[in-house]
């Protein structure tokens, strides 16, 4: 070094993410005065990408409201993926996904379903992806036994980076039986998601359920929710 020259520092390289990351959060909602009401919400998801061609997903939602003490909102829902990279932008994937809601008669219902798809864009800030597949879906509601049927399965994924703090997302499923394409149950969501913090996201979904043949007559095809949170990154 010649003298009078001074030392520069070794520049630090950035630490390798680890093959888990995710989001876990947490929605309140109060009111009172004519009608007294309580809404809660708990989310997750968590990946698994070891930066191979295989990338494991988990998913999980939880939604419960009273109204005046008489539960108006009761649904669980969750999903592992296991997808596998054909090549850049084609896959194949393994899921199931599990539903129990009270308000729509169902128990439980539980769908193992297996296909391709493709990444019909796939950028740095926009992602568009479709899939379809077939499996099983075994359905469960009150006072009648489980049903077990071959199903069919269908869905696309959108996602979009407005800002470097916001984005918006957008998914619809499709989950049909197939020897009775009426009996579908259909899912649709769309969300906003702005970060607060370098770890935490005010994300607001509008989450959107339809069972095309209910249990009963009486039971409503369609359920509509507004779901806020905060949600932290791990």
């Amino acid at each position: 070094m010649p003298p009078g020259a001074s030392a520069q520092p070794a520049s630090t390289p950035p630490p390798v993410a680890g093959p888990w990351s995710g989001t876990a959060g947490a929605g309140l909602a109060l009111t009172s005065g004519n009608s007294d009401t309580l809404t809660i919400n708990l989310a997750f998801d968590a990946t698994r990408d070891p930066k191979t061609r295989n990338v494991m997903k988990w998913t999980g939602l939880f939604l419960r409201g009273k109204q005046d003490d008489v539960l108006v909102a009761n649904r669980l829902s969750l999903a592992f993926r296991d997808q596998y990279a054909l090549g850049s932008r084609s896959f194949l994937f393994a899921q199931t996904d599990y539903l129990r809601d009270t308000f729509k008669l169902i128990d439980y219902l539980v769908a193992p379903t297996a296909g391709a798809g493709y990444k019909l864009v796939d950028a740095a800030t926009t992602k568009f992806a479709v899939d379809a597949g077939i499996g099983a879906e075994i359905e469960k509601n009150p006072d009648l036994d489980a049903r077990t049927s071959v199903a069919l399965t269908a869905g696309e994924k959108f996602e979009h980076r407005l800002t470097p703090t916001s984005t918006i997302k957008h998914a619809a499923t499709g989950l049909w039986k197939a020897n009775e394409l009426s009996d579908a149950l259909y899912t649709f969501s769309v969300g906003l998601g702005t970060k607060i913090s370098e770890r935490h996201q005010l994300s607001v979904d509008v989450l959107d359920t339809l069972k095309n043949r209910p249990p009963t007559p009486a039971t409503k095809k369609n359920d509509l929710a507004l779901v806020t949170a905060i949600t932290a990154k791990f």
